[in-house]
């Protein structure tokens, strides 16, 4: 007995001991011992029998230290509230070295965290606030004579004070709900609401304190407006401009920000602006969704090179293909990135549901080889180990730290 707890004495001391091989300071993080769950395990024992499988069940007992392979995608919104401090709260837990906040803007243009500008009436409970529901760009309107239910709800329809005081719940909504209730009980199959208690919201001001205070890195995304722009005199150059301003107001080492966009004249106005931040910009290519998209952008990638864009981001579907024989192997949009000497970041894992039945928009070109929930690791390893990528969002970002710390990546 005496020998078992000095054992479990000496682990516990060394899981908690602070993690300064990671080339920065963890502020908070410095003694955090990460915690995987049971997810990762479930996965890894799903897998098809094979070299990956038997690798990473060598893992199994860690320990688990904070990647930046691992970027924490709304948070970790597979279980909790997505752009949550609870969400945020449990990504850092789960070891994510860089944490996201998609940026918008509100009706006094103050900058809050929030996956898209108009998605309040399926992320909050503003419907229920009968004060500011009121305010929404199209009121809730319920489903009647065929037509579906809708509403729309904005944080350019209402201050920064009125958005703190919502609650997060889980993304989600049903087009068939005759009242706000049954509208709002939308959440995904594949999710819980568990912690859908009353998410708090975060300002990306809040959003910045905590991270920073926790010593990680930032991922903020200026997300494209639903508005009419310039917005109440409140131009898309200011926009992209506030944003950086919050990290040179708190003297932030641009090292540690990595701003996204989906508009490239964003990547340009930072790099040509502020090209501390620039270089990190994260160019998110949403043009692979077509097969014309896809062939234009692959096409398009040594002329942004060109301009500086050092870092392409597109969903991971587009970085992989099955070859002749049926194996999953890199994309031409992937090999093209890498001969223009770019980096790779990409989106987003475990935003799927069960992949049973050959998975779906993120797994879509290498669907006849995916037939299990464990094929996600065998699609990660050629995303990280073939296509070189330098880090992947995750909605539970559990799942890649696993990964990351069993091929030691993200240091």
């Amino acid at each position: 007995m005496r020998s078992f707890v000095a054992s479990t004495l000496l682990v516990s001391l060394a899981l908690a001991a602070p993690y300064k091989d990671y080339g920065y300071s963890y502020g908070e993080n410095s003694r955090l011992n990460v915690q995987v769950g049971d997810r990762p395990y479930y996965l890894v024992d799903n897998m098809d029998e094979g070299p990956l499988k038997q690798k990473l069940q060598g893992c199994s007992e860690g320990p688990f230290k904070p990647s930046n392979f691992v970027i924490s995608h709304r948070g970790a919104p597979l279980q909790y509230p997505e752009h949550t401090i609870e969400g945020l709260v449990a990504a850092r837990r789960q070891g994510a070295g860089i944490l996201e906040c998609d940026v918008a803007f509100t009706k006094d243009k103050k900058l809050v965290c929030r996956h898209a500008q108009c998605d309040l009436h399926t992320t909050t409970d503003i419907l229920n606030r009968t004060d500011l529901a009121s305010k929404c760009t199209t009121p809730f309107t319920p489903a009647a004579n065929g037509k579906v239910a809708s509403a729309k709800c904005c944080t350019s329809d209402i201050t920064e004070m009125e958005f703190k005081s919502l609650c997060g719940k889980m993304d989600g909504f049903n087009t068939n709900g005759t009242t706000v209730e049954e509208y709002m009980d939308g959440t995904p199959y594949f999710r819980t609401n568990l912690y859908a208690t009353c998410g708090t919201l975060m300002t990306h001001n809040d959003y910045i304190n905590k991270v920073n205070s926790w010593g990680l890195q930032f991922t903020p995304e200026l997300k494209t407006p639903e508005v009419k722009m310039p917005f109440n005199n409140y131009t898309q150059e200011q926009y992209a401009q506030d944003l950086i301003d919050a990290y040179k107001t708190r003297k932030i080492d641009p090292s540690r920000v990595w701003p996204q966009s989906f508009l490239p004249d964003d990547i340009f106005y930072w790099l040509k602006q502020e090209p501390a931040f620039g270089k990190q910009a994260i160019y998110l290519d949403q043009r692979v969704d077509t097969p014309e998209g896809y062939e234009n952008a692959t096409a398009s990638i040594p002329s942004l090179a060109a301009r500086g864009v050092r870092i392409m981001a597109p969903a991971f579907f587009a970085l992989t293909k099955l070859n002749a024989n049926g194996t999953i192997v890199p994309s031409e949009y992937a090999i093209a990135v890498k001969k223009a000497g770019m980096d790779i970041i990409t989106w987003s894992f475990e935003r799927s549901g069960w992949l049973n039945k050959g998975g779906d928009y993120y797994y879509q070109y290498v669907a006849k080889a995916i037939d299990n929930d464990g094929d996600m690791y065998t699609v990660l390893d050629v995303l990280a180990r073939q296509v070189g990528i330098k880090a992947m969002f995750s909605d539970w970002p559990a799942t890649v730290t696993y990964y990351a710390n069993c091929f030691g990546l993200g240091k």
